[in-house]
């Protein structure tokens, strides 16, 4: 049976598809009509983080109970996490080409600062399909998840905001709120962040679910 949040979920991103295609924005150099792309590649984003901080939550519970069904959840919720990455980035790749020029420069320390943390997170699934032992694996990938999050927080939140970059929000350049993010677009924009987040956690559902049948299997 599908919960009302899972309907939810796709009547939202349905309308923001839709009414954020159609709905008027603010007229501004450069950016023009990309400026929907805000509510796209940012919420994708949100939902991404909103993944990996649930997947370091089920970490942490792991070590304090050391609970295996918190290292599966939390496993899943990163996978999830990574994948969301891919959207958001090739997202954020239109955006750059359309305003900045070019699909992605590296004299922006917010891009850097996403590759960093997606390699990192890439290093978090060798790591654990490198150990064997089942106890160890989730003890070791818990610590480690830990870390992760906290230097993707620190490279793509914490450090752009302390530099010059690019991006809106970010060293000398003033956010979207503070200047563009009008009432119209902030009708498409805050629930396009709120279908995204239910969407990743529909794709998590089902993660775990099929991980849970998986592991069940092999423990029987």
């Amino acid at each position: 049976m599908i919960k009302w949040w899972k309907i939810l979920s796709v009547l939202i991103i349905l309308y923001t598809l839709v009414w954020g295609l159609l709905n008027p924005v603010p007229k501004l150099a450069i950016l023009h009509e990309s400026i929907r792309n805000v509510y796209f590649h940012v919420p994708i984003w949100f939902a991404m983080l909103f993944q990996m901080g649930y997947s370091v939550v089920f970490a942490v519970k792991h070590l304090y109970k050391n609970d295996m069904r918190s290292d599966l959840i939390s496993d899943q919720a990163a996978q999830t996490g990574l994948f969301l990455s891919i959207p958001g980035l090739l997202t954020g790749c239109m955006w750059a080409k359309f305003t900045w020029g070019t699909w992605w420069t590296f004299e922006d320390p917010k891009l850097n600062g996403v590759a960093i943390a997606v390699l990192i997170y890439l290093a978090y699934f060798i790591l654990r399909s490198s150990i064997t032992d089942e106890l160890k694996r989730a003890r070791i990938s818990a610590v480690y998840n830990i870390f992760a999050f906290v230097m993707m927080f620190v490279f793509i939140m914490i450090l752009p905001r302390l530099t010059d970059s690019l991006h809106p929000g970010n060293g000398n350049n003033p956010a979207f709120g503070k200047y563009d993010l009008d009432n119209s677009m902030r009708t498409v924009f805050y629930p396009a962040v709120i279908g995204w987040v239910l969407l990743s956690l529909w794709i998590l559902d089902v993660k775990k679910r099929l991980a849970t049948l998986k592991y069940n299997s092999e423990n029987d």
